[in-house]
Formats: C-alpha cells, sequence, structure tokens
C-alpha cells in the first residue's frame, strides 16, 4: 500500500528499520548495474520513492544501512541536536573513491578537531567585511563577460556562467586571471561529478577510464593551486584575497596552514565556489523564461531601484523582489540536491535505529518540495517569501546550505554573488528558450542542466551606465 507524498512517518518493520526499496540488488555487481541506472534521473526515482515510503526511507547496500530523510525534525536531529555521532562518511572522506581525491583534507571532507581548527582558520576569509568587499569585482567581471553578448545571439548559458563566476573566484580567492585555466578546471568539475558516483561503487583497484581522467584531473588541479600557493610564499604578501587569509591565518598554538591544507582548502573554495552559485543562476534563467510574469516584476524593481546603473553592495537591500528570485530558486532547485552524514557510533534518531556505519542521505531538493511544508510546493512562486506564515516555517524545512554546524561556510559570498550577478544581467538581457529544445536536470553531487542550457539572447531597451562612469 503506497503512502502520500506528505505522510511524515511510515510504521516500521518488525526489525525496527521503515520500509524503503529493494532495486539494488545484493551483489557488488547488481549495486553498480542499478546505480549506472540510477544516475541517469536520480531525481524521479527518489521522488517516487518519497511518494510510496514517505519522507524517510531505508534500503540496503551490501550489508551497510542506509537512510534517505526528507523530514526537517529528523534532519534538526542529524545536524544539529546529534552532530557529534554523525560525520561525514567515505563518500566524502576517502581518498580511493570519496571527494578527499581530489578536495583533500578540506572542510567539506574532513571531520573533528582537524575539522575544528580548519573551520576557525578559514571563518575570518568569510568575515562580512571581506566578502563585502568583493562586491565590485563582481559587477565589473560581469559587465566584462556582457560586453560579449549580442541581442538576438544563441548561446549556452550554462557555458557563460560558469567562466563567470570561475573567474570571480579566481580573483577573489587568488587575486588571479583564470582565462588560462577554465578549460581545465571545467573538464576537473565534470570528471569530480561524475567519478563520485556509479566509479565508487566499484572497488578502487579496477582500473576504468574515469579513474585515469581523475588522476589527470587532479593533477591538473594542483598544478594550477599549488602554483598561486607557491607565488604567495615567494612574495609573503597579503593581497586582500582569500588565499592570504588562509596563508597567514594562525590557531591558538601560532601554527599557520601547512602548504597541503592550504591546498585542500583552496581547491574546496575554487571547486565549490564557483559551480554551485553558476548552477543557481543557471535555474534561475530558466525559471524566469517560464514565468514571464516573475521577470518582468524583477525587471520593474530593477530599473526603478537601479535606472540603468550598475548595482553596488548597498542597492541589495533595496532589491528584496531579485532577492526572493534567488531564494526561491534555491528552493525548487538546490544546487546541492542532497549531502550525507554517517553515524559514528549506534544511535537512534527519532525512533529510527542507526547502527555505526548507517547513511543518511538527506534529499534537500525532496524537503524543499515536501507538501506538509509548502503550499504550492511545486510552483515558482517567490511571493511565497512574502506570506505572513512564511516565519512560523521549520528552520529546517530550507537547507540550500546545508545547516547545523557544518552549514556551509561561503553562504553569504553566495548570496550576494547571486543577487548582484542577477541584477547585472537581467537588466541587460532577457534570456529566452529555444523553441524545442528541452533543458533536463542531471543530479550528481550538484544539480545542473544536463545538456548545458542553450537560450537565445533578447536586449532590453534602456540606457544603461558603465562602472567607470
Amino acid at each position: 500500500m503506497s503512502a502520500a507524498p506528505g505522510v511524515k512517518y511510515r510504521s516500521p518493520q518488525a526489525n525496527g528499520f521503515p520500509p524503503g526499496p529493494t532495486e539494488m540488488g545484493e551483489g557488488m555487481w547488481q549495486n553498480y548495474l542499478f546505480y549506472r541506472r540510477f544516475f541517469k534521473d536520480p531525481l524521479k526515482y527518489v521522488t517516487s520513492w518519497m511518494q510510496t515510503y514517505g519522507d524517510v526511507w531505508h534500503f540496503m547496500i551490501g550489508d551497510t544501512h542506509n537512510y534517505a530523510v526528507a523530514n526537517p525534525d529528523v534532519i534538526h536531529e542529524l545536524f544539529v541536536r546529534q552532530s557529534k555521532r554523525f560525520i561525514k562518511g567515505p563518500a566524502y572522506t576517502s581518498k580511493r573513491t570519496g571527494l578527499a581525491r581530489f578536495m583533500g583534507e578540506g572542510l567539506v571532507t574532513s571531520n573533528g578537531d582537524f575539522w575544528k581548527r580548519q573551520r576557525r582558520l578559514v571563518a575570518p576569509a568569510f568575515h562580512a567585511i571581506r566578502v563585502h568587499a568583493y562586491a565590485d569585482t563582481m559587477v565589473d567581471y560581469t559587465l566584462q563577460r556582457l560586453e560579449g553578448w549580442r541581442d538576438g545571439a544563441a548561446l549556452d548559458v550554462d557555458e557563460e556562467m560558469m567562466q563567470l563566476t570561475l573567474t570571480i573566484v579566481a580573483r577573489t580567492l587568488f587575486d588571479a586571471d583564470a582565462s588560462s585555466t577554465v578549460d581545465q578546471v571545467k573538464r576537473a568539475v565534470a570528471v569530480v561529478q561524475q567519478a563520485n558516483n556509479t566509479a565508487s561503487i566499484l572497488p578502487y583497484w579496477i582500473p576504468t577510464p574515469l579513474r585515469l581522467r581523475s588522476w589527470r584531473a587532479n593533477n591538473a588541479l594542483n598544478k594550477i593551486v599549488y602554483g598561486f600557493i607557491n607565488d604567495r610564499r615567494v612574495t609573503g604578501e597579503d593581497r586582500g584575497d582569500l588565499l592570504s587569509m588562509l596563508l597567514l591565518a594562525e590557531d591558538e598554538n601560532g601554527e599557520r596552514m601547512t602548504d597541503l591544507q592550504a591546498r585542500d582548502e583552496a581547491v574546496t573554495l575554487f571547486l565549490a565556489g564557483h559551480e554551485t552559485t553558476a548552477n543557481t543562476l543557471n535555474w534561475a534563467w530558466w525559471l524566469l523564461a517560464q514565468h514571464p510574469e516573475v521577470e518582468a516584476k524583477l525587471h520593474a524593481e530593477l530599473d526603478s531601484v537601479l535606472g540603468g546603473r550598475p548595482p553596488k553592495l548597498e542597492d541589495l537591500r533595496h532589491l528584496p523582489y531579485a532577492d526572493i528570485v534567488i531564494k526561491e530558486t534555491l528552493r525548487l532547485m538546490p544546487a546541492v540536491w542532497s549531502v550525507s552524514r554517517t553515524a559514528a557510533e549506534d544511535t537512534d534518531v527519532l525512533g529510527y535505529p542507526m547502527p555505526k556505519g548507517t547513511t543518511a542521505q538527506v534529499m534537500i531538493y525532496l524537503l524543499h518540495r515536501h507538501p506538509d511544508y509548502w503550499k504550492r510546493p511545486t510552483d515558482f512562486w517567490p511571493e511565497r517569501w512574502l506570506e505572513p506564515d512564511i516565519e512560523s516555517m521549520h528552520k529546517y524545512a530550507y537547507l540550500p546550505f546545508a545547516g547545523g554546524p557544518r552549514v556551509c561556510i561561503g553562504n553569504s559570498f553566495a548570496i550576494m554573488e547571486a543577487n548582484l550577478l542577477l541584477a547585472t544581467i537581467a537588466q541587460r538581457y532577457r534570456l529566452r528558450l529555444i523553441e524545442g529544445v528541452e533543458i533536463k536536470p542531471a543530479a550528481l553531487i550538484t544539480m545542473f542542466p544536463r545538456d548545458g542550457l542553450p537560450m537565445r539572447l533578447e536586449a532590453r531597451s534602456q540606457n544603461y551606465e558603465s562602472r567607470s562612469a
């Protein structure tokens, strides 16, 4: 008997675990074949399972217990109340099959006291004063990118957003020009996305073409990032960028990061700091093109507040509609669609048994569309954020940057960047979908347009001021 999508809890089975899908199979090869199918359209699978099993379900991979969770009460336990009992598991920390192959022991892939130390060292780089200082850089690079756009031209918006956010993060992180490294970083991101899914199911010693590409991508990232670090070590100067903060920060014992530690944090920020923002903007353009009434309200606000001039940091407080467009995009199409935690000890979460080693996959995509917590859950409706009852919403029903002690350290940077880029571009252009081209989301580590985002530019008729004016 199937449950309605809004069912919170299903009756446990005799062993105490809730029901769940059994399609995975029992052997390594069966698991591999299933996940090759799964990752062709994971959103379809998980949406179907939630409709069948409710918002907490259980499944086995080999002899390991797994949960999928889209319930804010359970997520609050995982992220906050029992956060010390749940850590980043092998999918993040393994240097053979996890994200640590690329990111090393960065904030995303480390645990315990080491993670706490690194978090304290990195935190000053994301102080509001530092982050706000990057606002003009973000706008200036966007205006430079728009110089190559033309009315009526067709282009891959995904490509444009990736290159734009990459150049911005390279300037703010390394005070460097990333134009010569764009292609290498793009290839590395693509490999990271693929390698952390189906390839990680096979034993690490099985040689595959993807693993060879992983090795090459990692070498390319190391060459780029260590080059920046070595140059900075030679000069020893503080250029006011994030790399300077990483290299000059000291812990309570007066010790600084080693080159390896700085490399791991820099790679983490370099990869995560451009790809997630680019995809947030991708989905914003895609949604706005399908909702002209929302686009019209956005344009009216931008024209009224900015009058054709480039936005500045202080303008953001006067652009509330642009802000809720980004908020609603992050709700409906979260760039990070799922994250996981692994039980470090035997425990119980709201009646659900989670033996040591159990992985709980937090389904942010499903959480943000949960009918028990959201009106019109599958609609793109920015005005929901102006409704009076939004203040009483469950605090763990909206988690575009995760939550608890491990909330994304760069969330304020990402929100500011997304708002400034949206305002700068939407002032000047409407982005139109091309007839007959279907845009499908791919959900691997992040959620992105599977085959790019081809759109047609439509220039808006206004007189614009340049930044220098």
